[in-house]
C-alpha cells in the first residue's frame, strides 16, 4: 500500500489573462492547488472568451479517465488521484465579460467563496440561494439592479459586496442576512434604506458612498457591532440624534453631504475618526467635544463654521484636526494643551489674530502662540478661569469637575481659589479638601514656602483628627457621604489613605503630598471605565512601579504620559506587557528604550516622537502585534534593523530624523507598510526600486536634500512619485 496523501485543497480560477498575473489577486497560496483552463487564443470572439466550460459545474465529480485508472498509474503521483481530491470551494470568475450565471451553480454547494466582480451580469439564477455554505460573495463592477429572493435566505453569509452595479434600492429582505458582517453597496443610485435593516446586529462596515440617501432610518442604531459608517457623497442633511447607541463605532465618514448640524455624539466614546467636511455646518457642539475624549482625527474643511469652542480641548487624543476653508476668525488658545496634536489645518479662514507667517509656519509654531498667550492670560488673570482646560480655573467648582477629561487623574486638575499664583494645584494626601485652608493642603505652598511647612503639617493633623473623631463619636451626621468617605476608608492595599506614616516604604509614593500620581479611589473609578491611564504635561521624571499594578489590576489597555520629563521608559510599565495595546511617549526626553520593550505581546500602536532616541533594541523587531510607530523628531541616522521585522507594520512616521539613506531591501520585508513619512530627513539618494513597492500608497519625502525626483514631482503625490521611480530602474 502507498502511504497516505493529504487531501489538496480545490480552487478553480477563471481569469483574463492580466489580471490573473498578478499575485495579490490569487487566493491560492500554493499554484499547484489551482486549476486553470487554457488562456483563450487571441483571435477568439468575446462571445465565445466569456462562456464558462460545462465541466466545471461538475468537477466535483470524478471524471470517467480518472475512475478507470488502475492503482500501477496511480501509484506514480497518488496525489493526483480522485480520492485524494477535496471539493471545491473557491471559485473566481471575475473579469470575464460574463453577462450571466448558469443555474447549475446548485452544484457546487461546497463552495464557500465566489467572486463574480468585473464582468457584464444582469441578473443572477434564483439557484444561487442554494449554495448554502456561501461565505463571501463579491458582485461589484456588474450591471446588476436586484438580487434573486433566494440569496437572501444564505445562512453562512458574511461578506457581501454589490458596490458599482445599478440598485436603487435595497431589499428589506437584505435584513434575513442574520450572519453578514460587512456590506458594500456603494457607487449604485440608492435613495433610501429598508426598515429593518437595524436587524443585521452582526454588522461591523457599512458602505454606502456615492448614492442618493437623503435619510436614514430610525433602526440603524441597532446594530450594536457597528464600527465603520460609510456615508460619503450622499443627500443626508443630518444623522439620527441617537447615534450614540452605535457604541462601537470607530469611523465615521459623512463628507460631501448637506448637514447642517452634527449631533451630541453621547455614547460614541469610541469614535476614532470623524471626517465632515464638504458640507453645511455652521458650529461644533460643545457637548460633542466632551463625548468623544478618544477621538483622533477630525476633519471639517470646507464648511461653514464660525468659531472652535473652548471645550475642544476636551478631545485629549486628538492628532489631526483640519478646518480649512470655514470662517473662523479666533482660535481657542486651549488648543495649546491638546499634547497629541501633530495636524493643524486653518488655511482659507480669516484668521486675524494670528499673523500671517506664523500661520504658514505650520502646527508647530501656531500651538507655541497659542500656549504663550494662554500662559499671559494666567499670569494676568485675563479671563482664563474661564477656559475648560485652563490651569487657572477653579477646580472645586462642580462644573469643572464634569468637564474634565474621563481618563485624567483627579490631582491634576484639583485646584482652589486662592488668590496668590503659588496656591494654583494642590496635590495632597489629606481627603477632607473640602474643610481646610488652601494653605494646608498645597503642595507648591510647601515648595514656595518651606519655612512654614513644619507649622502647617501640624495644623493639618490636627484639624483632621478634630474632623475624624467627630465622625466616629457619633457626629457624622454634619457630614454629607462624601466627606464622609473622604474622612474614612481603605482606598488601595488595605491602608488608610491618611495613616501616611504606618504604610509600607514601597505604598508610601502613592499617597505623598507632592507626588502628581496619587491613586484615589475615583482615578481608579476612571481607569476601570476608560481602560486608560493618561498623566500629561505634570513634568514626571519618573512613575512609581504601583501605579501601573493598580492600571493593570484594572485592565488599562492605552497608556499615555505624552509632555513630561522620562527618559527612559518606567519600569514599571512591565507590568502591564500583556495589556496595553497603545502606548504614547511623545514629548519627553528619551534617549533609549529598553530591551523590556518586546514583552509588549498585544501592542499595536506607540507613540515615540519628540524625544532624543538615537536606535531601538534588536528585540524590537518581536513586536508581531504593533501597526502603527511614530519614531518622528527624534535623532536616527537610520532606520533601526530591528523594526524591517515588523511584518504586522502598516504605518511608520519617521519624519524630522537624520535619517542618510533609504534600506530598500528592509522595507520589502514589510508586506503591509502602507504610509511611510521620511519628511525632513538627510535622505540624499532615493532608490528608484523604491517604485516597486506597491503596498505603499502614502509616501512623504519632502524636506530632503536629493535631486530627483524634483519637488514638483513631490508635490503630486504618491502615485506619481512611485510611477517616477519605477520609470528610472534600470533594465
Amino acid at each position: 500500500m502507498c502511504g497516505p496523501h493529504p487531501r489538496r485543497r480545490r480552487y478553480y480560477q477563471i481569469r483574463e489573462f492580466q489580471m490573473a498575473s498578478s499575485a495579490d489577486e490569487l487566493e491560492s497560496e500554493d499554484p499547484d492547488d489551482e486549476i486553470e483552463l487554457d488562456d483563450p487564443a487571441p483571435n477568439q470572439d468575446a462571445a465565445a472568451a466569456a462562456t464558462i466550460p460545462e465541466r466545471l459545474y461538475d468537477i466535483n465529480e470524478a471524471d470517467a479517465d480518472s475512475k478507470k485508472a488502475n492503482l500501477e498509474k496511480l501509484s506514480i503521483n497518488e496525489a493526483d488521484a480522485w480520492w485524494n481530491q477535496m471539493p471545491l470551494n473557491n471559485l473566481d470568475l471575475s473579469s470575464n465579460s460574463l453577462t450571466n450565471l448558469s443555474p447549475k451553480i446548485e452544484n457546487l454547494i461546497t463552495l464557500t467563496v465566489l467572486q463574480l466582480h468585473d464582468n457584464a451580469l444582469v441578473e443572477l439564477p434564483p439557484q444561487i440561494g442554494k449554495l448554502e455554505k456561501l461565505v463571501r460573495l463579491n458582485l461589484s463592477h456588474n450591471k446588476l439592479k436586484e438580487l434573486p429572493p433566494d440569496l437572501y435566505s444564505l445562512p453562512e453569509l458574511r461578506h457581501l459586496n454589490i458596490s458599482h452595479n445599478e440598485f436603487v434600492e435595497l431589499s428589506p429582505d437584505i435584513s434575513n442576512l442574520h450572519m453578514l458582517e460587512f456590506l458594500d453597496a456603494g457607487n449604485n443610485n440608492i435613495s433610501s434604506l429598508p426598515g429593518g435593516i437595524g436587524f443585521l446586529v452582526r454588522l461591523t462596515a457599512l458602505l454606502l458612498a456615492n448614492n442618493h440617501i437623503k435619510e436614514l432610518p430610525s433602526d440603524i442604531v441597532y446594530m450594536r457591532s457597528l464600527q465603520k459608517l460609510d456615508l460619503i457623497k450622499n443627500d443626508l442633511i443630518g444623522l439620527p440624534e441617537d447615534m450614540g447607541l452605535l457604541r462601537k463605532l470607530q469611523c465615521l465618514y459623512i463628507q460631501h453631504n448637506d448637514i447642517k448640524e452634527l449631533p451630541s455624539f453621547e455614547g460614541n466614546e469610541m469614535l476614532n475618526e470623524l471626517h465632515a467636511s464638504n458640507n453645511y455646518i455652521e458650529q461644533v457642539p460643545k457637548q460633542l467635544c466632551a463625548n468623544l475624549p478618544h477621538l483622533k482625527i477630525f476633519d471639517l474643511r470646507d464648511n461653514k463654521i464660525k468659531q472652535l469652542p473652548d471645550e475642544i480641548c476636551l478631545m485629549r487624543n486628538l492628532n489631526r484636526l483640519d478646518v480649512t476653508n470655514n470662517s473662523i476668525s479666533v482660535l481657542p488658545v486651549t488648543l495649546s494643551s491638546l499634547a497629541h496634536l501633530i495636524s493643524l489645518q486653518v488655511d482659507g479662514n480669516p484668521i486675524k489674530t494670528i499673523r500671517r507667517d506664523i500661520l504658514q509656519c505650520g502646527t508647530a509654531r501656531i500651538l507655541k502662540t497659542l500656549q504663550d498667550r494662554a500662559q499671559t492670560k494666567d499670569r494676568v488673570g485675563g479671563g482664563a478661569e474661564d477656559l475648560p482646560c485652563s490651569s487657572s480655573a477653579a477646580g472645586s467648582d462642580q462644573s469643572m469637575q464634569q468637564q474634565l477629561p474621563a481618563n485624567m487623574t483627579d490631582n491634576s486638575y484639583q485646584q482652589h481659589n486662592c488668590a496668590q499664583p503659588p496656591f494654583r494645584h494642590c496635590h495632597c494626601r489629606c481627603q477632607c479638601q473640602h474643610f481646610m485652608h488652601p494653605e494646608q493642603l498645597c503642595g507648591f505652598y510647601y515648595q514656595q514656602f518651606p519655612e512654614k511647612y513644619e507649622q502647617g503639617q501640624q495644623q493639618q493633623q490636627q484639624h483632621h483628627q478634630q474632623h475624624l473623631d467627630q465622625f466616629q463619636f457619633g457626629q457624622a451626621s454634619q457630614y454629607s457621604p462624601q466627606q464622609q468617605q473622604l474622612l474614612y476608608r481603605e482606598p488601595y492595599g488595605g491602608h488608610y489613605m491618611d495613616n501616611y506614616s504606618a504604610m509600607p516604604e514601597t505604598q508610601m509614593d502613592a499617597y505623598n503630598p507632592y507626588n502628581r500620581c496619587v491613586v484615589q479611589p475615583r482615578w481608579v473609578y476612571k481607569l476601570r471605565h476608560t481602560r486608560t491611564l493618561a498623566v500629561n504635561s505634570q513634568g514626571l521624571s519618573d512613575v512609581p512601579a504601583h501605579i501601573f499594578k493598580v492600571a493593570s489590576e484594572e485592565k488599562v489597555h492605552v497608556v499615555d504620559f505624552a509632555r513630561n520629563q522620562l527618559s527612559t521608559l518606567p519600569k514599571g510599565l512591565q507590568h502591564m506587557s500583556n495589556l496595553v495595546t497603545e502606548l504614547v511617549l511623545a514629548h519627553n526626553v528619551i534617549n533609549c528604550v529598553p530591551p523590556f520593550i518586546s514583552q509588549f505581546t498585544r501592542i499595536t500602536l506607540l507613540n515615540l516622537s519628540n524625544n532624543l532616541i538615537k536606535d531601538l533594541p534588536q528585540e524590537f523587531g518581536l513586536l508581531n502585534t504593533l501597526r502603527e510607530l511614530n519614531i518622528a523628531n527624534n535623532r536616527f541616522q537610520a532606520l533601526p534593523n530591528g523594526l524591517y521585522e515588523l511584518q504586522g507594520l502598516e504605518i511608520l512616521v519617521a519624519s524630522g530624523n537624520q535619517i542618510k539613506a533609504l534600506n530598500v531591501a528592509g522595507l520589502q520585508n514589510l508586506p503591509r507598510l502602507n504610509t511611510l513619512d521620511l519628511r525632513d530627513n538627510n535622505i540624499e539618494y532615493i532608490p528608484p526600486i523604491l517604485g516597486n513597492l506597491t503596498n505603499i500608497t502614502h509616501l512623504e519625502l519632502v524636506g530632503n536634500p536629493f535631486r530627483q525626483p524634483r519637488h514638483q514631482i513631490l508635490m503630486k503625490g504618491t502615485d506619481t512619485i512611485m510611477s517616477y521611480l519605477r520609470d528610472r530602474i534600470p533594465t
